[in-house]
C-alpha cells in the first residue's frame, strides 16, 4: 500500500472521484502517432471510427472533439433552428422546439440555444431521474422537431415509452427539409454521453435513437482526453450523405480533408459553406484505439464495483440507480445516490465530512433552472419540482476502473457510517 493512504482499519485513504485509467497501451499507442508525422485527423480517426460504429452496431459514425459538437451537428444536420441549414440548405426556424429534461448537465440542453431554437424543458419522474414522460407528451406539439432524452449515468432511457408517444402525436409534425422527412415525426437524439457500452432490449446505445451523440472526455468510462462521437441509425437516411455532411460541418466546410490533401497534386479544395472546426486529431484517436481494446475489462470492473456497492447501501435504505435490469444494462459510468430524507444542508455536510475522510464526492446534477443561465431564459425551479427534491439529497461516490476493493470498502464503510449519523435526524422545511 502507498505511504500516506490509510485502510479501512484506521488508516487515511485519499480517493479521487473519476481519473482517467490510462495504461502503457495509451501511452505506446500515442506515441506510436506522434512517431509517424501524422498528428491532426487521419487514419486512426477512421479506424476508431469503423470500431465504434460496428461495436455500437449504428448504420454510421462521425469521431468529434466533444459530445457538445456531436450533439450540436445532430440538430444542424436535421435542419433545427434559425441558424441551421440542414442537409438540404433549408434553414430551419426560430420556433422549432427541442424538448429536454431539467436533471441533467448543460451540454444537453445548450446546443438547442447554440442553434437557434427554443429550449423546452420537463420535469424528471418523482421516483427516477429519467424525464417525466407524461410531462413531455404533453409538451409535444406542431413546433416540437426533436427530443433529447438523457442516459444519466449510462443507464438508457424508456425508448418504448417515448417512441410511442412520439409516434401518436406525429400528426402535428411538419417536416422542413428531406432528413426530418425521412423519420416523419420529431427526431429521438440521444444524449448519451455516458452510456457507450450500455445496452436497452438487447439493442446497443448507439443504435436505438435516430443520433446518439457519446463523451469520451478524461472523466468517461472511455476516454481520448477530450473528444465525443456522433452516431445514427435512420431508416430511409442516406448514410454517405449524412457522413459527408458531417466532416464539412466538423471542417470549415472544407471539401477535403487534411489526410486528402497531402496526396501528391492534390492541394486544391472547395468551401462548401462557413461552417465549424470540431475534427477529433490522430493523438487523440489513438488514445480511444487503446481504450477500445480494454473496454470490455473496463465495463466487467465497472459492474463488480457497483454490486459491491448495492450490497452494502441498498440494506441502509440509501436509494441506487438500478443499473442491471431484464430490459437493459448499463454503462455503468455513474454511481448516484439519493439519502431520502435529508436536507441540502444535510447533503453538504455529507460531502463535507467525505472529504474530510479522503474520499471526493460530487453531485449529478444541480438542474439546469437553478444555473444563471437558464434562469434568464425564464426557467424557475419552482416549476421542477422532482428535479429539486432529487438534487437536495443526492450524492455520487467514486466509480472507476482504478479503485480497488479495499478501496471500495474504504468508501462504503465511511459513506455508511457518515449517512447514518443523519438519515434519523429532524428535518427543517426547505421553503
Amino acid at each position: 500500500m502507498e505511504a500516506g493512504k490509510k485502510n479501512v482499519s484506521g488508516r487515511k485513504m485519499n480517493i479521487a472521484f473519476s481519473p482517467p485509467d490510462i495504461s502503457e497501451e495509451e501511452i505506446n499507442e500515442v506515441a506510436d502517432t506522434l512517431r509517424s508525422g501524422w498528428i491532426t485527423t487521419g487514419p486512426k480517426v477512421k479506424k476508431l471510427e469503423s470500431l465504434l460504429k460496428e461495436y455500437i452496431q449504428a448504420a454510421g459514425c462521425v469521431c468529434l472533439n466533444s459530445q457538445t459538437a456531436a450533439g450540436e451537428l445532430s440538430l444542424r444536420l436535421l435542419g433545427i433552428g434559425r441558424d441551421s441549414c440542414g442537409m438540404d440548405g433549408i434553414y430551419g426556424s426560430e420556433e422549432d422546439e427541442v424538448i429536454t429534461c431539467a436533471y441533467t448537465y448543460t451540454a444537453s440542453a445548450s446546443v438547442v440555444c447554440h442553434v437557434g431554437a427554443k429550449l423546452v424543458l420537463v420535469d424528471c419522474q418523482e421516483g427516477s431521474l429519467e424525464m417525466d414522460y407524461d410531462a413531455l407528451e404533453r409538451a409535444v406539439n406542431e413546433h416540437t422537431k426533436a427530443v433529447v432524452p438523457v442516459d444519466l449515468g449510462g443507464i438508457p432511457c424508456d425508448y418504448d415509452r417515448i417512441y410511442e408517444i412520439l409516434e401518436r402525436k406525429k400528426k402535428l409534425f411538419h417536416p422542413s427539409n428531406s432528413l426530418q422527412e425521412a423519420i416523419g415525426r420529431a427526431a429521438v437524439v440521444e444524449d448519451a454521453a455516458h452510456a457507450l457500452g450500455a445496452s436497452y432490449k438487447g439493442r446497443m446505445t448507439g443504435s436505438v435513437a435516430d443520433f446518439s451523440s457519446f463523451s469520451f472526455h478524461a472523466v468517461k468510462n472511455f476516454t481520448t482526453a477530450e473528444g465525443g462521437a456522433l452516431a445514427w441509425k435512420i431508416d430511409g437516411a442516406d448514410d454517405e450523405k449524412i457522413y459527408r455532411q458531417l466532416q464539412l460541418f466538423s471542417l470549415h466546410g472544407q471539401s477535403k480533408d487534411a489526410l486528402a490533401k497531402t496526396k501528391l497534386g492534390a492541394w486544391e479544395y472547395d468551401i462548401a459553406g462557413p461552417w465549424y472546426k470540431c475534427n477529433m486529431t490522430d493523438i487523440m484517436a489513438a488514445l480511444g484505439l487503446a481504450q477500445f481494446k480494454r473496454y470490455p475489462g473496463m465495463l466487467k470492473r465497472r459492474r463488480e464495483l457497483i454490486e459491491q456497492y448495492d450490497r452494502v447501501l441498498k440494506p441502509l435504505g440509501i436509494e441506487v440507480l438500478p443499473h442491471f435490469t431484464e430490459e437493459h444494462s448499463s454503462s455503468g459510468h455513474l454511481y448516484i445516490t439519493r439519502i431520502l430524507g435529508i436536507s441540502l444542508e444535510k447533503r453538504q455536510k455529507v460531502i463535507g465530512e467525505l472529504a474530510e475522510n479522503g474520499i471526493s464526492a460530487n453531485v449529478h446534477y444541480k438542474p439546469l433552472p437553478m444555473h444563471t443561465a437558464y434562469k434568464r431564459l425564464g426557467f424557475r425551479i419552482e416549476d421542477y419540482p422532482n428535479s429539486y427534491r432529487h438534487f437536495e439529497n443526492e450524492v455520487t461516490l467514486p466509480l472507476h476502473t482504478r479503485l480497488t476493493d479495499e478501496e471500495a470498502d474504504y468508501i462504503l464503510e465511511n459513506y455508511s457510517r457518515i449517512v447514518q449519523k443523519y438519515i434519523n435526524q429532524p428535518r427543517r422545511a426547505v421553503c
